[in-house]
């Protein structure tokens, strides 16, 4: 496959994803409208009737901890022992990039978009289930947050793309300098440190 193919397919990605970016807008709205709630600056607010009908659906905190399977009970304290390094992770990721993308001139990868915790919310949920639902999304969306100073870094600093292509590449990959390409990599790494430099966040 040539190049030329190659970059014609990613723009027409780039399309696809700004049409489908845009389906899942009016399908969240026609959820929020459905499951009667709304979203003001990231405000969960459901109507009051539903909510009612919400905590008739939740299961009791007694019957949810002696109907839970033993091996889920006994590993909990594995699971949210992963707790401390996520957090030293996260603050080390903020002060991180505070610091060093100023340096760079990189735009500061906003955490509040990729760290969205709102399950809580959910009347049908106990309190164990809100409490894993808040970790899960508070552990997923750091992931994502800090895959993205990676991905940033990554273009700043090493943008050559590996020999071997990983399974779910960051985006900014599809511009790297290809493996081996010595008479491009000084030039074009000056071009990719400017067009991070301006790169703003899709989400």
């Amino acid at each position: 496959m040539q190049k030329s193919t190659i970059d014609d397919i990613l723009e027409r990605l780039k399309i696809l994803e700004t049409e489908l970016e845009t389906e899942i807008d009016q399908l969240l709205s026609e959820k929020r409208e459905l499951f009667r709630y709304t979203l003001d600056k990231g405000k969960v607010q459901f109507e009051h009737g539903i909510k009612v009908l919400q905590r008739h659906q939740r299961t009791g905190l007694l019957k949810y901890i002696f109907a839970a399977h033993l091996g889920h009970l006994l590993i909990a304290p594995i699971i949210y022992s992963v707790f401390i390094p996520l957090v030293m992770l996260d603050i080390m990721a903020t002060v991180y990039q505070q610091i060093c993308f100023r340096v760079y001139g990189i735009p500061l990868v906003v955490r509040r978009k990729y760290i969205v915790i709102d399950r809580q919310h959910l009347a049908f949920l106990n309190l164990i289930e809100k409490l894993n639902c808040t970790y899960c999304g508070y552990s997923n969306g750091l992931i994502e947050y800090v895959r993205e100073i990676a991905a940033k870094t990554e273009q700043y600093w090493c943008p050559i793309k590996h020999a071997q292509r990983t399974p779910d590449p960051h985006k900014q990959v599809n511009h790297f300098i290809d493996y081996g390409d010595a008479d491009n990599y000084k030039a074009r790494i000056r071009e990719l440190r400017n067009e991070i430099r301006n790169l703003k966040e899709q989400r």
